[in-house]
């Protein structure tokens, strides 16, 4: 027989238990009820995992190659078909003369030229040995080893299948040729990468808690009945951060010269200006969060976190685009990042002027103009 006590001391535990229950049960209601939690929770991990899983990759896919053919015959012929039928490039052009080799480089869109030297099949039958030159740019150090790989390899299988019923071995001696960066050192790749990030990340949070702090403070009332016009406010706000954010980029252009040996190959003047562009559109973005955030933390989470992994993978700094699946090398077009890095990579180790890099300006120009026009638009629907 058992005999159930039912003592004081058990109630107030029951009791207590069942509390902690329904705190339990309350804190997963204001869980699920609110949307922010639940895409921390959810949201970004799932957006994380399949941000970095297509877009880290040591692999290179689609990547733009132009062809000088000086011998023009069956084997080249069939050389480049084999090229041009692999994921791995797209035949972008062909050129006449070595002296397009530069321009086709500063253009920016080729990123390898295969030369192959005049009279190629008829010194791989008679000699059993031809040439052929792998020119690439390494201004992206990886990207170029890899091309080089690549070719390499594809080169490897074309005559392991003609040596098949060869009584002697045919044999091709690829030259490769590093163009900008011929010592492969990776400061050139890192420097204009780190030199945009910081210049993004501390410019847009600078700003971005602008109109979030009055707001906070109160003193949002005092600048909506003031006599300025939203477009004042706007550039009033950006204005300051300006002239500190170009002593950051000096900073930066100047330890990256006489620290890290960076060569400026082009005009210093636009790299400056280039950089005080890039500034305006961080900052005017950093606006634009400040205007749709309610606080000062919501404004930093959004910019850090918000710019920080697109800037990264999606600007073609570590990784580049053009190996990344077509809906990110869509989304990697809206990153200011991305066209800074074409620019200042142009201007600091090809030399170019502006005719080569007018394009990406206007990109930025156009970012910079959208972004304030919208912050205006905001600011005016808190005035109505």
């Amino acid at each position: 027989m058992i005999t159930i006590i039912n003592s004081p001391l058990w109630g107030a535990r029951g009791a207590t238990m069942k509390r902690f229950i329904g705190f339990i049960k309350k804190e997963f209601y204001h869980i699920f009820r609110d949307k922010r939690s639940l895409f921390i929770l959810f949201g970004m991990p799932i957006a994380q995992i399949l941000l970095f899983g297509f877009a880290i990759t040591n692999e290179i896919n689609n990547v733009d190659i132009a062809i000088l053919d000086h011998s023009k015959d069956a084997t080249t012929k069939e050389i480049i078909n084999k090229i041009a039928a692999s994921k791995y490039f797209i035949i972008n052009q062909f050129i006449e003369k070595e002296s397009d080799i530069e321009g086709v480089f500063k253009k920016g869109k080729v990123k390898a030229v295969l030369n192959f030297e005049k009279d190629f099949s008829k010194n791989l039958v008679k000699e059993n040995n031809a040439k052929i030159q792998v020119i690439s740019d390494a201004t992206d150090p990886n990207t170029a080893n890899t091309i080089t790989n690549y070719v390499n390899a594809i080169l490897q299988n074309y005559l392991k299948e003609q040596n098949k019923n060869n009584q002697q071995a045919y044999q091709m001696i690829p030259q490769t040729h590093m163009v900008y960066n011929p010592e492969l050192k990776s400061v050139y790749m890192f420097v204009p990468g780190v030199m945009t990030i910081i210049l993004m990340l501390v410019s847009a949070m600078m700003t971005s808690i602008s109109i979030t702090r009055e707001k906070e403070l109160g003193t949002m009332e005092i600048l909506l009945v003031s006599p300025l016009k939203p477009f004042q406010v706007i550039i009033g706000k950006v204005f300051p951060y300006i002239f500190l954010s170009i002593i950051n980029a000096v900073v930066i252009i100047v330890l990256s010269i006489f620290i890290f040996k960076m060569p400026v190959q082009g005009s210093l003047f636009l790299l400056g200006m280039e950089s005080v562009l890039f500034i305006i559109t961080a900052l005017a973005l950093g606006i634009l969060i400040s205007t749709v955030s309610a606080t000062q933390q919501t404004a930093m989470m959004i910019s850090l976190m918000g710019l920080m992994l697109p800037v990264i993978l999606l600007s073609g700094f570590i990784f580049p685009i053009t190996s990344m699946p077509l809906p990110l090398q869509v989304i990697s077009n809206i990153i200011p990042a991305k066209w800074f890095i074409i620019i200042i990579k142009a201007i600091m180790l090809k030399g170019v002027g502006l005719q080569f890099v007018w394009k990406e300006t206007l990109i930025l120009v156009g970012m910079a103009v959208f972004f304030i026009g919208l912050s205006v638009k905001k600011y005016k629907i808190r005035l109505e």
